[in-house]
């Protein structure tokens, strides 16, 4: 092994096919092949034999051999809400029975259902809750994830959140990318610039303050927040050092996507409404689609455009949106719908949730892509190829788990 000071952390050998995410966001295929990881991250990929030679399997710390079997990177969940107390799965069956998003929301439930149960709720009960949540998405390959506060919606209970995504990040293998969303709701009883004028002049401040979120979202809706009030929320988190992001056309057209354009955020989220025009905006000015597909499908909504952000050359991303409205911490049932409902190739949606999940969180290590020199976060799947993710759905393909080169999860 070269590097004689260096730990050989972990060699997965005689995999079928070890599926790698290039520069350009091809595929690289390599078949009968190794992967090798040093100190934590990937040092070779290719064919079994020349790996196995340079990195002998018996001196790693962590030895597979993956016959029949595809390796590909780990997943990267960009989008969550996460962290939550309470059961809204009564609302499930409301809107079968017809109700939209919006009449459950002025009857008390959604997000300030979920509100009130947070409130009510223990550190100790919501940092039980997340770390349930994260032991299942990472079973389902999910190596990084990104969770927002805004089930608070006032300083005291937002820092709460904040502070509790710290320790899971703290406790638990998955790596946690928090997210400050005090403007995710308008609160009971409030108005909204009222409220906004909160978020602005006291959440924000004291957020930075703890240094405890790297961006901040805002829910840039109908009957929720308006553009200008939208821009009032970002424009104040980046004054404090927090990167925008922002929910955008997801329930009716507003105009979120222009926003996100206009001022460079890292990513633009949902976009069911999105037009040609925003496309062309987000795709110039370098903002990341980030598609949900689960909530389209949670909601019984049209999905998003997949195929006319890729024709115009945007880097999409896709994501759970795993939250009480959109019950699924599954990459792979994301991945599935992403190709039946919204036209993308598996290919595609395999790069959608690694390398371009990664630029929706700003990652600028190489995460998700299995190239020498980045992070050796891995998916072992008991299938002998990376098609299985979105073709077998309804059931979670992977079996063994590797972040940083060290087994974390084994079926």
């Amino acid at each position: 092994m070269s590097g004689r000071n260096s730990e050989l952390t972990a060699v997965v050998h005689d995999a079928k096919e070890i599926v790698t995410i290039e520069a350009d966001g091809s595929l690289g295929i390599y078949e009968d092949a190794a992967i090798a990881v040093v100190d934590g991250e990937v040092a070779r990929v290719g064919a079994t034999g020349p790996v196995t030679r340079e990195y002998p399997p018996e001196d790693a710390s962590f030895a597979l051999d993956a016959g029949g079997k595809a390796v590909i990177p780990g997943f990267i969940d960009p989008h969550t809400h996460a962290l939550f107390a309470g059961d809204r799965s009564d609302e499930f069956e409301a809107k079968l029975q017809g109700k939209t998003y919006q009449e459950i929301l002025a009857d008390g439930g959604g997000i300030l259902r979920t509100v009130r149960s947070v409130r009510e709720a223990s550190d100790e009960e919501l940092l039980s809750n997340v770390l349930s949540h994260l032991d299942t998405m990472l079973a389902h390959g999910t190596t990084t994830v990104e969770i927002k506060s805004g089930y608070g919606l006032d300083t005291e209970t937002e820092l709460q959140m904040l502070a509790v995504i710290a320790r899971a990040d703290d406790q638990h293998a998955v790596d946690v990318i928090p997210t400050f969303m005090g403007a995710h709701a308008i609160p009971e009883s409030r108005d909204a610039d009222e409220y906004v004028n909160e978020v602005v002049e006291e959440q924000i401040p004291a957020v930075a303050q703890q240094g405890i979120a790297q961006f901040c979202d805002v829910f840039c809706e109908e009957g929720v927040f308006s553009v200008e009030q939208s821009r009032r929320v970002l424009e104040a988190g980046e004054e404090y050092g927090l990167t925008p992001k922002i929910h955008a056309e997801e329930l009716a057209h507003i105009g979120g996507t222009q926003l996100a354009a206009e001022l460079g955020a890292t990513s633009a989220d949902h976009l069911l409404y999105a037009t040609q025009e925003d496309i062309d905006a987000v795709t110039e000015a370098g903002v990341v689609p980030v598609l949900l597909p689960g909530t389209a499908f949670g909601l019984g909504a049209e999905f998003a455009d997949a195929r006319a952000f890729l024709d115009a050359g945007a880097p999409v991303a896709i994501a759970t949106d795993f939250n009480p409205n959109c019950y699924s911490q599954s990459m792979g049932f994301a991945a599935s719908l992403s190709c039946v409902e919204m036209g993308m190739t598996p290919a595609e949606s395999l790069v959608a949730g690694t390398k371009h999940a990664g630029m929706a969180l700003d990652m600028a290590d190489g995460s998700g892509t299995l190239q020498p020199g980045t992070p050796g976060d891995i998916a072992v799947l008991d299938a002998p190829s990376y098609v299985h993710v979105p073709y077998n759905f309804g059931v979670n393909a992977v079996e063994t788990v590797l972040k940083d080169g060290e087994a974390v999860h084994r079926a």
